[in-house]
């Protein structure tokens, strides 16, 4: 198949939706075609699709040390895959209906990690498995005293049981290379302020 010119397809046509299971989440199978580079509709095809609210994630700054807040907890989705399912992440949540990815942040370093954030600075906005799911995530960096920071914290009511932990930036950057942090969210935040960790400090402190 040659690509004949350089238009952007655009158009889906969406046949069919089944509704095939409904919790917390939501599983459907889309029945669609889409616009194929070469010009053209394609052939319909099958699709399940992973329907859940999209989130916020945030790193935790301290500028002043240099320092990041990180929490740790248990996925079972890491269960199997590695030896440890307590992985160290980010603050985090989902966005409810009729709020805003900026309040969750601010919920989300209460409840997980007892913190406050004086600013959040945007880093990015990112699909983290648009092969099967539309979960689009929104990632913040949030500037926050690290002083005191600590201890375990999560809601009882859903379950959280939450440690968080105070990390020298660097022994968090080498964590990554280290494959100690392996979850998408942490990595593309730590990665992104190794990049940007100058101006970010030159703004913030």
């Amino acid at each position: 198949m040659t690509d004949t010119n350089n238009a952007v397809p655009t158009a889906v046509e969406i046949t069919r939706r089944e509704h095939c299971f409904q919790g917390f989440y939501r599983l459907d199978r889309v029945h669609l075609r889409h616009e194929l580079f070469t010009g053209g509709m394609g052939r319909e095809i099958s699709r399940e699709l992973f329907v859940r609210h999209d989130a916020v994630c945030v790193l935790p700054y301290d500028p002043q040390r240099d320092e990041v807040v990180l929490i740790e907890q248990f996925r079972v989705g890491a269960m199997g895959k590695t030896e440890n399912p307590w992985l160290v992440e980010l603050v985090a949540g989902l966005i409810d209906k009729d709020e805003q990815p900026e309040e969750v942040a601010h919920r989300e370093a209460q409840e997980e990690a007892g913190l406050v954030f004086s600013a959040l600075w945007p880093m990015t906005k990112y699909f983290p498995s648009p092969g099967g799911s539309d979960e689009y995530v929104h990632l913040y960096l949030g500037r926050c005293d690290s002083a005191g920071a600590g201890g375990l914290h999560g809601l009882e009511e859903e379950g959280e049981d939450i440690r968080v932990k105070v990390w020298a930036f660097e022994d968090a950057l080498q964590a990554v290379r280290d494959g100690l942090i392996i979850n998408a969210a942490s990595i593309i935040a730590l990665q992104w302020l190794a990049l940007n960790r100058d101006e970010v400090r030159g703004l913030w402190s």
